[in-house]
């Protein structure tokens, strides 16, 4: 695993190697596995998305009643065209929320980096897919630079909202999400580096304060913010809009900002929206079942 998008960036430099490539050549060592195998072992996992995706059930409630059918509601509005944000970006908030419900019904997701955040790389990917054309192998490439660059999240900082809140988890998600979109619009190595950059400095800070305790409330609909904001910071990137801060330095200011933060927002289920009168009202309801 790498310890820093700059190690990545001179390992390319050096062996005229792309992103991707040189986090499945280390990924190769790690997993002993010969690199055609070991693609087609990340390309089973990007299709794992995509079933996931058409298995979401727009009838379902978790059993707690916090979540499902939102997803619905999202693609409903979509396909009437009462979107402001136009059809595109429905998608992407759509598929973010049903990811995200799916999840709470106990149904098949793809943690990427975790559970509670598993609509936003899906989101990203699938509809970019959708909307250009790429093809199944380059989805793949590109589930190894969001792979690599949560690589050196995890080693630099953290991927559980217990250990640095939210930021840890959506924010690491929209990182991941927004390096992989920077990619596939055929960005470099250091395009790569500051859409991660940027997506992550846009969330640092972000409680995670679960009504309940239960990964639904607010978890679910944060999703879809971490989704479109990857895209914006891509785009942002791919534009050639630079982050001050170099991607590495971001991930140490949310490491910093993580151990910062009180316990009660820390994936407690104490503080934050958790805490609110009607947070703390259906905590008990909850607990009466």
């Amino acid at each position: 695993m790498y310890q820093s998008m700059a190690e990545i960036a001179s390992i390319c430099e050096m062996n005229k190697i792309s992103f991707w490539e040189c986090v499945q050549r280390e990924d190769c060592i790690e997993q002993a596995m010969s690199p055609e195998e070991n693609f087609e072992k990340m390309k089973q996992m990007y299709r794992a998305m995509r079933a996931a995706d058409y298995a979401y059930d727009p009838n379902q409630m978790s059993r707690s009643g916090l979540s499902g059918r939102d997803g619905a509601k999202i693609a409903a509005a979509r396909q009437q065209g009462k979107l402001l944000c136009g059809d595109f970006i429905g998608r992407v908030m759509e598929r973010a929320v049903k990811m995200g419900e799916s999840n709470a019904c106990m149904k098949r997701i793809v943690a990427a980096p975790t559970a509670g955040s598993c609509g936003v790389l899906p989101a990203v990917l699938l509809s970019l897919q959708e909307e250009k054309g790429y093809s199944d192998d380059e989805m793949t490439r590109a589930l190894y630079v969001a792979a690599g660059i949560g690589g050196v999240i995890a080693s630099r900082a953290f991927l559980a909202g217990a250990s640095g809140g939210c930021q840890a988890e959506i924010g690491s998600a929209s990182s991941i999400a927004a390096g992989a979109a920077a990619y596939l619009c055929s960005g470099s190595v250091m395009t790569i580096s500051h859409a991660a950059a940027l997506a992550m400095k846009n969330l640092l800070g972000l409680a995670c304060d679960p009504v309940a305790g239960l990964v639904e409330v607010p978890c679910v609909k944060r999703n879809v913010i971490g989704a479109v904001n990857a895209l914006t910071s891509a785009d942002l990137a791919c534009a050639g809009v630079e982050s001050r801060i170099p991607a590495d330095e971001v991930f140490d200011a949310m490491r910093a900002i993580g151990r910062s933060l009180p316990e009660n927002i820390r994936e407690t289920g104490l503080g934050g929206l958790a805490g609110t009168p009607t947070g703390v009202s259906l905590r008990e309801r909850l607990e009466k079942l």
